[in-house]
């Protein structure tokens, strides 16, 4: 287990575990492939294993793990066409986020999400992907708290479950693409323009997603688009 983890406190457990986990997998810092061991997770949050298997199990659940035994827990690998209906489905829910931040986004949203943008140039030029992952996370669930939609929150967080470790896999490859889509999405939020934000986070997510779309065509041997 390359991540790491804190040592937790005793109050609430369950869901201070599930939230870690969840963190590691939207943030890519669990890569597809990555076994999960309960017992080295217990003893590196200082825990006992009942809260983390619970996690798991919760997760397993939700499909953002796999579980072919006790003993063998994984981050799943995305097939092709799960990442394809994925992206329609974001496509379509972030778009409606987008287009609500750019009614109600305030001048302070709009820099936050500008040096969001400006971080993650940085992080990638300096080539410190797990940063760039995490702020392009950050990205995307901003427009969401800018629109003021936490039941829309909720459903992208678990889509984005499945997401961050492959994003992650990928970010590398993809480069700049990765985020290059997103100072439109800013442009469109600044004008009030919804239509056109909504528009441009579905080509940042199909667009800016070609290196994912590659990579996945690659280890299917298809072409899909």
């Amino acid at each position: 287990m390359t991540y790491e983890l804190p040592t937790l406190e005793h109050d609430n457990l369950g869901s201070t575990v599930y939230r870690l986990i969840c963190e590691a997998l939207i943030q890519g810092r669990l890569k597809p492939g990555d076994r999960l061991r309960i017992r080295d997770m217990a003893d590196k949050l200082g825990t006992s294993v009942t809260p983390v298997r619970d996690a798991i199990l919760r997760l397993v659940q939700e499909q953002a793990l796999t579980m072919k035994s006790a003993r063998d827990i994984r981050v799943p690998f995305m097939t092709l066409e799960r990442y394809l209906e994925i992206r329609a489905i974001r496509v379509k829910l972030e778009g409606l986020a987008a287009e609500e931040a750019a009614r109600r986004a305030t001048a302070e949203d709009i820099a936050r999400l500008q040096t969001i943008v400006d971080m993650n140039r940085q992080t990638m030029k300096a080539g410190d992907i797990e940063a760039g992952c995490n702020l392009n996370q950050q990205f995307h669930f901003a427009l969401v708290e800018i629109a003021g939609m936490p039941f829309l929150k909720g459903i992208l967080y678990r889509i984005w479950l499945q997401m961050g470790p492959l994003i992650s896999a990928v970010y590398a490859e993809g480069g700049m693409d990765m985020i290059d889509y997103h100072p439109p999405v800013i442009t469109a939020i600044q004008r009030q323009d919804g239509a056109a934000a909504a528009t441009a986070i579905g080509e940042d997510i199909v667009s800016g997603g070609q290196a994912i779309l590659r990579h996945l065509q690659a280890a299917a041997g298809g072409t899909q688009q």
